[in-house]
């Protein structure tokens, strides 16, 4: 009996026991489980504050570079109203200071940006006194920081007029006939082009800044050169082709980069069915003078290769671009290019028929510009 009863005991105690174990291994379970939750929600809160602090340190930095982009000085804008008696005043003073080969060789920019800053930009105030009393300083040796008094205004003129008119005047060799043959010439002078090639006839008004309704109300930012269908067009300055192609605002169009990367010309509603001239194509580099199309009256449509123009003529515009962001944002600049164009009537490229299967056009006097070849 006394043995049962020991065993019994001994039984009861075990589960005793175990009981007791279970029971400490259960407040042990739950306190770790408590314990790694408790660990788990601190590190997914760590994880969230790091989170945040990245995010914060990567909006910071973004709003900083849109500070820098807002903060980033260059010109926003640029209202060209060089008349032609200026630029063609200018322009000989600076030909004949190079070809007379004089001791001060004069720039025709640095000429009219001075006339600008001294009238404030109002060039119906324009002197010939003026123009000359500085050329008279110039050529006694006085140079035109001094004369202009390091003026701010000056800083944008120069800089303004430089980005429209930097590649319009300068060396460079052309062909001439001489004893029957074509032979290369150097010269200093005026070496862009007229857009409408030579011995074409063409009319044109300062339509500038005009009301256009199609696809949505807006104002006319080139000048329009009207013409005959099929008439040569060429381009104006030396660059890279970086648009070819259909616009339903501009119908077949092109348009090209200066190497310099400050003006964008801009070539549109060319003829219908064969708007392009012989190897145009995007990435290609042209010279100045070339034939890159044919004037037609495409346009106004989403579908390619229609005539929704009323009247045949050429769409030339000229974008400046000083910083990047504005060749297609909404900070475009584009300028008032009439005076330019009747500046360019002194300088046309002859052309002929070179290709009679696709009665393509060339230039008949090749340029070598230096531009080219930098």
């Amino acid at each position: 009996m006394v043995l049962k009863a020991i065993k019994i005991r001994k039984k009861y105690i075990i589960i005793i026991i175990a009981v007791i174990i279970l029971a400490i291994g259960s407040c042990i379970g739950v306190n770790l489980y408590k314990n790694f939750k408790i660990n788990e929600k601190l590190r997914i809160e760590e994880k969230q504050k790091i989170q945040e602090i990245e995010d914060n340190e990567k909006n910071e930095e973004v709003k900083q570079e849109e500070e820098k982009v807002e903060q980033k000085e260059y010109i926003k804008w640029v209202d060209f109203n060089v008349p032609l008696d200026v630029l063609e005043k200018t322009s000989a003073l600076d030909i004949k200071s190079h070809n007379n080969e004089e001791k001060v060789k004069l720039n025709w920019i640095e000429l009219i940006s001075y006339l600008a800053t001294k009238y404030g930009g109002n060039f119906k105030s324009f002197k010939q006194s003026d123009l000359d009393n500085l050329v008279q300083k110039l050529k006694n040796g006085e140079n035109i920081e001094n004369i202009i008094s390091n003026q701010k205004l000056y800083s944008y003129y120069i800089e303004a007029y430089t980005a429209i008119l930097d590649e319009f005047i300068g060396e460079y060799e052309i062909e001439v006939d001489s004893n029957g043959q074509k032979v290369f010439q150097k010269k200093y002078g005026v070496k862009a082009f007229l857009p409408v090639a030579k011995n074409y006839n063409f009319s044109h008004y300062d339509d500038f800044g005009a009301s256009r309704s199609y696809g949505y109300k807006r104002v006319h930012l080139g000048n329009d050169l009207m013409g005959s269908i099929g008439t040569p067009i060429i381009a104006v300055e030396s660059g890279t082709i970086e648009a070819v192609g259909w616009n339903q605002y501009g119908g077949w169009r092109i348009g090209i980069r200066s190497f310099d990367k400050k003006r964008y010309y801009y070539y549109a509603h060319l003829r219908k069915d064969h708007p392009y001239a012989k190897d145009i194509k995007e990435g290609s580099a042209v010279n100045a003078g070339d034939v890159i199309g044919y004037l037609g009256m495409t346009g106004y449509s989403a579908k390619e290769n229609v005539n929704n123009i009323n009247v045949p003529h050429l769409h030339f515009g000229m974008q400046l671009i000083f910083d990047e962001s504005q060749k297609e944002g909404t900070n475009q600049i584009w300028i008032d290019v009439y005076s330019i164009i009747n500046f360019l009537k002194k300088n046309r490229s002859e052309v002929y028929r070179a290709y009679e299967d696709t009665k393509d056009y060339q230039r008949k006097y090749n340029i070598i510009d230096p531009v080219m070849e930098e």
